[in-house]
């Protein structure tokens, strides 16, 4: 939205398709399309809600914490992830994840 290169990017660990959509064209389906607007709008609080637990979490909670919630959330998939993933995800070296998993 910025129209400027973003510092995060898609890093894919498995077959993907993924699809763009110009800022341009993206203002002009806001404009003409209230109901695309409200969605945008709507997706946008599930995203603030989603980064407010992830930061509240990176400061407030322990490693250990964080990791046991990772494998809760995403049970379906967490161990198709590489561990150095897991590890930048949570804010932890790989060295601090292979001890918590260790303990087990």
């Amino acid at each position: 939205m910025q129209q400027t290169t973003d510092i995060y990017y898609i890093d894919a660990i498995e077959d993907t398709e993924a699809y763009y959509i110009n800022v341009n064209d993206l203002v002009n389906l806001f404009d003409n399309f209230p109901e695309m607007e409200r969605y945008a709008r709507l997706s946008m609080g599930s995203i603030f809600g989603h980064l407010m637990e992830r930061i509240t979490s990176m400061r407030f909670t322990a490693a250990k914490e964080r990791y046991s919630h990772f494998k809760n959330t995403y049970s379906d998939i967490y161990h198709r992830i590489p561990l150095g993933m897991i590890a930048s995800y949570l804010g932890i070296t790989q060295e601090t994840l292979s001890r918590i998993r260790a303990e087990k």
